[in-house]
């Protein structure tokens, strides 16, 4: 039975129930498929390390790998001691913090009890109420605080043996992909798979390179404005963006609550002013020139997708969920019947200039023709 001949009802019916079996089978395995997607994404960026490795220097499929393994650990270790040296300094700052929140604060009761006429002492009440109820649930803030600690460790644990077992099995895999399909599919199938992997390769160092970018041109903007710890906001708003629309306001009130703690009101509106023109040098000429056209996933289906992979794997989801898309899409232009998903999922293609002709005909009228 061919499914693309069926009736358009029943075709709906069939991919609604695919769609909320496979949603649930995600939710279900998020423990195991999250950090086996990023090792996978990993996999595809180290890749080229590893096949040159093995092809010119001659090294073993294992000693490849656990070279690509401990270069990518090195890379994470640094990053790790980067913010932690950046935290350090930042805690410095902390009762300079927090005496000027607590200046805000002061404002905003005053400005709760002449708008609303409630009494700042009804306020502290109503804080000093919630606080109860938190610190009286101290153990489920302790399991809850053990279980993210464990859950990390977990992810992290898993994610390097799926990286070690995705390198040193990637030929295993691929035929088995190619294989599990007829045998006159088997040359198309083979073109499919290259070329998802060319295409995700790209992507991913792509994506890595406008991380650098982003992080580099943030981090002039705010060591031009003379805000604080400037590199660390810069990789923060870096790492973020990989979130569309929704990281960039994060990192945005993150720096400015840090530059009006540090500074005045007008660096904030000069914060402000700085973020967005990075964020239309990203969309605009970063992205498409970096990351690449084929790719680049509409704002709309960017947005549903951030729901989405924040609701199945919380947010490690919401960081997946725009690469996954990206696959996706990369798989649905490339097969037959798909094809109207991805140019769904993707950008409207600017529709190219004709020029016109024009037609004289006996009466001497001009009829332009498409």
């Amino acid at each position: 039975m061919n499914f693309f001949k069926l009736p358009f009802l029943l075709k709906l019916a069939l991919a609604i129930i695919s769609i909320i079996g496979i949603g649930y089978l995600l939710m279900l395995g998020q423990s195991i498929l999250a950090p086996f997607f990023l090792a996978f994404l990993m996999a595809m960026l180290f890749l080229p390390l590893a096949t040159f490795l093995e092809r010119k220097l001659k090294f073993p499929r294992s000693m490849s790998t656990m070279t690509s393994l401990m270069i990518m650990l090195i890379i994470l270790t640094g990053l790790i001691f980067f913010f932690g040296s950046q935290l350090s300094s930042f805690s410095k700052d902390l009762p300079h913090l927090t005496q000027q929140f607590n200046t805000v604060f002061k404002n905003l009761q005053r400005w709760v009890s002449d708008t609303f006429d409630v009494k700042i002492n009804e306020q502290l009440d109503y804080i000093d109420q919630g606080l109860n109820k938190l610190l009286s649930s101290s153990g489920v803030i302790l399991g809850f605080t053990f279980g993210i600690f464990t859950t990390g460790m977990g992810f992290l644990f898993f994610f390097i043996l799926f990286f070690i077992f995705i390198l040193n099995y990637r030929r295993i895999l691929n035929n088995f992909i190619i294989n599990v399909f007829n045998e006159k599919h088997k040359s198309s199938v083979q073109e499919v798979v290259t070329e998802v992997r060319i295409m995700t390769k790209r992507y991913i160092f792509g994506l890595c390179l406008q991380v650098i970018i982003v992080s580099t041109l943030t981090t002039i903007v705010l060591s031009l404005l003379g805000v604080k710890f400037a590199i660390l906001l810069g990789v923060l708003t870096g790492l973020l963006n990989v979130i569309p629309y929704i990281g960039i306001c994060i990192s945005l009130l993150i720096s400015c609550f840090i530059a009006f703690a540090t500074g005045t009101l007008s660096t904030c509106v000069y914060v402000m002013i700085g973020y967005i023109g990075v964020h239309v040098i990203d969309g605009n000429i970063i992205l498409p020139f970096v990351v690449g056209s084929k790719v680049k996933i509409n704002a709309l289906f960017s947005f549903i997708g951030i729901l989405i992979g924040e609701h199945l794997w919380g947010i490690s989801g919401m960081f997946l969920c725009i690469p996954a898309i990206a696959i996706i899409k990369i798989i649905f232009e490339r097969v037959e019947g798909l094809k109207p998903w991805g140019r769904l999922l993707g950008e409207e293609e600017k529709p190219h200039r004709k020029k016109k002709s024009y037609k004289i005909s006996k009466n001497i009228t001009l009829k332009e023709m498409d």
